[in-house]
């Protein structure tokens, strides 16, 4: 039987991954055989303490699929026509931002933008800008917690649907990527996402230009076998600056985009790669709250 396609659209009811099942069975076999032999207690706690490591391991794995589905590539189907995407998060950022749109649009690029939808409330000429020149908007939380990754499902639901609300009031266009802060997550995350036809995104390769200073380290990390196909990660927000004070991502992007269209390849959109989820097509007729 052929392997299910990570990008096949959602299935209408949502699944656990096979991690999340083996761990469910964990937690019954260790309740089960407390209550049955209640002296082997240590071995129910121990089991228990060992599933939770390897699930929260699995959380703190940014590109992990053990809690449920997470695009790291594009399909194959882009990868063969030589597309990439470029991702920048953490935006809009007045002091920053126009100037990587600026970059892009000099050579032609199109990026999907993960913005902090409390930084887009504040900046809505910016987000209108992102849209005039044919960047997406998405996902990345509505204030970018740092605790985002320890809340439950109520948490997680709040935090995600008061972006989207956000977003699609400033955009006209309702996200379907999200992309977690810091890339960190729980086993509650992945319900939440089906629910509101969100594909959770990560990346192929990242540059780490929060807190590297040196941009030729930055460029490097990129593009070190790069290939059509990967997801690559930049910030215009949080980001680190070199030593003349300019943002590293200003300093990488143009080396960056002229090493790839030298190869010959095309930056496309998550949105223009991505199948939207069924879930989404379902909610898109539905109106969201200001």
């Amino acid at each position: 039987m052929p392997k299910p396609s990570p990008f096949a659209a959602a299935p209408r009811r949502w699944r656990p991954s096979l991690l999340l099942i083996v761990s469910a069975l964990v937690h019954g076999a260790a309740l089960l055989g407390w209550l049955l032999a209640p002296a082997q207690w240590a071995w129910a706690l121990g089991a228990l303490v060992l599933n939770h490591a390897v699930l929260t391991a699995t959380g703190l794995w940014p590109r992990s699929q053990g809690l449920g589905p997470n695009v790291t590539r594009l399909p194959e189907a882009s990868a063969a026509r030589g597309e990439l995407a470029l991702t920048i998060d953490d935006g809009p950022d007045p002091a920053v931002t126009p100037a990587v749109l600026d970059l892009l649009r000099a050579h032609g690029v199109r990026a999907t933008f993960f913005v902090i939808a409390e930084r887009a409330e504040a900046h809505p000429a910016l987000v209108r800008r992102l849209l005039a020149e044919g960047h997406a908007v998405e996902n990345h939380s509505h204030r970018h917690r740092h605790t985002f990754s320890l809340q439950g499902p109520a948490g997680f639901a709040r935090e995600i649907e008061a972006a989207q609300a956000v977003l699609t009031r400033l955009t006209g266009c309702r996200p379907t990527c999200f992309r977690a802060p810091a890339g960190l997550r729980n086993p509650f995350l992945d319900p939440v996402l089906h629910r509101l036809g969100l594909h959770l995104v990560s990346w192929t390769r990242r540059g780490y230009d929060t807190r590297e200073r040196d941009p030729a380290k930055v460029l490097a990390r990129l593009t070190r076998g790069l290939r059509p196909g990967d997801i690559l990660l930049l910030h215009d927000g949080h980001g680190a600056v070199t030593a003349t004070g300019q943002p590293v991502i200003l300093e990488v992007l143009p080396a960056l985009l002229e090493q790839c269209r030298r190869a010959g390849w095309r930056w496309v959109t998550l949105a223009e790669a991505l199948p939207t989820p069924v879930a989404a097509v379902s909610l898109a007729t539905v109106p969201l709250a200001s």
